[in-house]
């Protein structure tokens, strides 16, 4: 029903989205990369690009075999389990919170040096709020907003780029060959590209989040919005970082490096385009907010539609916007906020080292579906070999900033840690719940009263946990496969009742089929079996017709992989899960 409210979101609103907080990279990644690597910061950003075309694969390969919100979270909890799943989640949502609150900080740091007027702390809880609203009024909104960011993104870094490439025309390349033969450290070249490229992985920061809305998007339009983000961050990053070397002598980068593009603006252009450039970092790090808060929306509502969170944030608003989703996100920046005081240093500690982590699981998440779906239709595939060098970068990375960033490191540790322990406790609810009536049952003697109402609704509240039945469609399979099914969902749903279900559209016999489930029914005592056969075709009438009729969410239905005869995607059957 939410689908058909809102419009689906063409190729530029799709790649503004995303684009704002991948493109925003511009404005601090060349700066941290020369600090790093020196004259030689632009080869660092240039494999930066190699390894972002390898992930446009790995992305288009995954997203176009199971179209679903989701990102990393989606790919593993189709080829892997819920616990696996969730844990990239958290590294998702930890990502989105440290993106949104850096960005906003970072953009009222802009504002501040224009105006010279602002409280920043302040300033930056008005930022959140401000976004929180427009993302709470629809996402159709705020793509126009997205929209108006980005093109005039876009238009000041070209304008910047063309003024600084006048500016080498009428001076010559004097600067350049100075600062080009400038004597490193001691380091060796290799070691210096490879601090260079770890610091410069933080400008594709952003790239994931167009696979956390995509439900949103255009049919067609989600690969193109991997290849303009890699376009833009392979030309201007490494473009960027050359015209610095040509302009600025490397003795003054460091007096103006968290304004670094400003004052390239100024030496190339003047007053106007400093303060165009200023003017033009506070919209698009503002972009990056709202990028943060459409990408957890679409993430956090999939978690909740699989009963990972409570079904309290699936309540919508006349838009159809999540807003309660939306609302705890902004509360859980304006935490992270307070808990850290505003340090940059913490705060890109979470999000570095979660970002990494995000796109690493992602790349584990493309080899499972390689391995465990091979007869999922996608339409177009990475190599495997390919997918193994861009994991293999994404933790060389890790690595890298680990060394530069260790006490970061422990931050993000002390964020991960707690929000996994939420999420294991929500993922074991059933277990927990079950303890706890024990636990009332054997202390019922001093607190009898209490005891007794507690039992009571806990027991309510398991019975209702337990109620929830679950569908597995199956082409007439054999016991070895439906106990790996009956394996799936004894580890992974909290549940007592599976309907097991074969369409026929013949007088095909199940008679063999009945026998093994007589066999699996005395196995699983736990979980009640029930065999239906259902005459019919199978497909999305069907389970739009049998969801309705059993009252069960399309979520809890599961099919094994689908063959290339199949006459739907996996889209097309309205959110129905791949276990097998």
């Amino acid at each position: 029903m939410v689908n058909k409210i809102h419009k689906k979101l063409n190729e530029l609103e799709s790649t503004a989205i995303c684009g704002n907080d991948i493109s925003s990279s511009c404005l601090y990644v060349s700066a941290l990369t020369i600090g790093y690597a020196g004259q030689y910061a632009w080869i660092s950003l240039l494999i930066v690009g190699v390894v972002l075309f390898l992930f446009r694969k790995i992305y288009g390969e995954v997203v176009g075999a199971l179209p679903l919100n989701g990102g990393a979270y989606n790919v593993l909890l189709n080829t892997s389990t819920k616990k696996m799943a969730s844990f990239a989640a958290i590294l998702t949502v930890l990502s989105y919170m440290a993106t949104a609150v850096i960005s906003a900080t970072e953009a009222i740091h802009y504002l501040d040096h224009i105006v010279n007027v602002i409280s920043v702390p302040i300033a930056t809880i008005i930022v959140l709020v401000l976004f929180t609203v427009l993302a709470i009024i629809g996402i159709g909104e705020s793509a126009k907003v997205a929209v108006g960011i980005f093109i005039f993104h876009l238009f000041s870094l070209v304008l910047l780029v063309g003024t600084s490439i006048l500016f080498i025309f009428w001076n010559g390349l004097g600067t350049f060959h100075l600062n080009w033969e400038l004597p490193q450290t001691n380091q060796s070249f290799i070691y210096t590209l490879f601090l260079g490229f770890s610091a410069a992985m933080l400008g594709i920061s952003g790239f994931e989040s167009s696979a956390n809305f995509v439900e949103e998007q255009e049919k067609g339009v989600f690969p193109k919005t991997l290849r303009n983000m890699w376009a833009i961050v392979t030309f201007f990053n490494p473009m960027i970082a050359l015209l610095i070397i040509a302009i600025i002598p490397m003795a003054q980068l460091g007096e103006h490096k968290e304004s670094l593009l400003a004052y390239l603006g100024h030496t190339t252009g003047g007053n106007w385009l400093s303060y165009l450039i200023s003017i033009d970092a506070v919209f698009v790090l503002c972009g990056a907010v709202l990028t943060s808060f459409v990408g957890v929306s679409g993430l956090l509502k999939r978690m909740t539609l699989d009963r990972i969170l409570p079904n309290y944030f699936l309540k919508v608003n006349k838009r159809g916007s999540n807003y309660r989703i939306i609302i705890s996100f902004l509360i859980l920046c304006i935490s992270v906020l307070i808990v850290t005081k505003g340090a940059l240093e913490s705060l890109a500690g979470v999000y570095t080292f979660s970002f990494l982590a995000v796109m690493a699981l992602f790349g584990i998440g493309n080899l499972l579906l390689k391995f465990k779906r091979k007869k999922l239709p996608r339409p177009e595939k990475a190599r495997g070999i390919s997918v193994v060098i861009a994991i293999s970068f994404i933790l060389v990375a890790f690595w890298g900033n680990y060394i530069l960033n260790e006490n970061s490191f422990y931050t993000f540790t002390k964020y991960l840690i707690p929000a996994f322990i939420f999420i294991l406790i929500m993922l074991n609810r059933g277990i927990l719940i079950e303890f706890s009536i024990n636990a009332m049952e054997y202390f019922y003697k001093p607190l009898r009263k209490i005891a007794v109402k507690s039992s009571r609704f806990l027991n309510k509240l398991h019975a209702k946990i337990n109620s929830q039945e679950f569908v597995f469609f199956t082409k007439g399979d054999n016991v070895a496969i439906l106990n790996k099914v009956m394996q799936y969902v004894q580890d992974n749903e909290t549940t007592k009742r599976l309907k097991i279900v074969n369409v026929i559209t013949d007088d095909h016999s199940n008679d063999k089929l009945k026998i093994d489930l007589e066999v699996l029914d005395r196995a699983y005592p736990e979980i009640h079996i029930e065999f239906l056969e259902i005459d019919g075709v199978f497909g999305p009438e069907l389970i739009d017709e049998l969801s309705e009729k059993w009252k069960i969410p399309k979520n809890f239905m599961f099919i094994g992989s689908p063959g290339d005869k199949f006459s739907y995607r996996v889209s097309d059957l309205g959110g129905v899960r791949l276990i097998m």
